[in-house]
C-alpha cells in the first residue's frame, strides 16, 4: 500500500480476498451475480480502545492476518485506485489459521 494510513482505536483497514472464477456443471459464473467475499487479510490496525481506567485494550487482529467477516460490515473507501474495507474489529467474526503451519508434522508418520 503506497499510502500510510493509520486507523483510530479499535478500526481496521482490511483488503478483500478475491476467490479465483468459480466453474459449476461447466458453467463460467459471471461476476455479476457473484457476492462480494466476505474473506479479507488486514492491512493496518488502530492501537485499541480506551478502557474505561485510561489503560488501552489491544486488538485482537495484526496487519497480515487473514479475517471473516459479515457480509454488511464496515464501510467501503478507495485509496489510492484501491478499494479496502474499514471496519471496528468487532465487526469481525473470525480469524482464519493456516493448517499444518504449526503443527511441524510431516506426511508418513515418520
Amino acid at each position: 500500500m503506497a499510502t500510510n494510513i493509520r486507523p483510530l482505536h479499535d478500526r481496521v483497514i482490511v483488503r478483500r480476498i478475491e476467490e479465483g472464477e468459480q466453474i459449476r456443471g461447466g458453467i463460467i459464473i459471471p461476476d455479476s451475480p457473484k457476492e462480494k467475499p466476505q474473506e479479507g487479510e488486514v492491512i493496518a490496525a488502530g492501537e485499541g480502545k480506551y478502557k474505561e481506567d485510561g489503560t488501552r485494550q489491544s486488538l485482537d487482529v495484526k496487519p497480515g492476518d487473514r479475517v471473516l467477516f459479515g457480509k454488511y460490515s464496515g464501510s467501503e473507501i478507495k485509496i489510492d485506485g484501491d478499494e479496502f474495507l474499514i471496519m471496528r474489529e468487532d465487526e469481525i467474526l473470525g480469524i482464519l489459521e493456516r493448517a499444518g503451519a504449526a503443527t511441524g508434522t510431516k506426511k508418513g508418520g515418520k
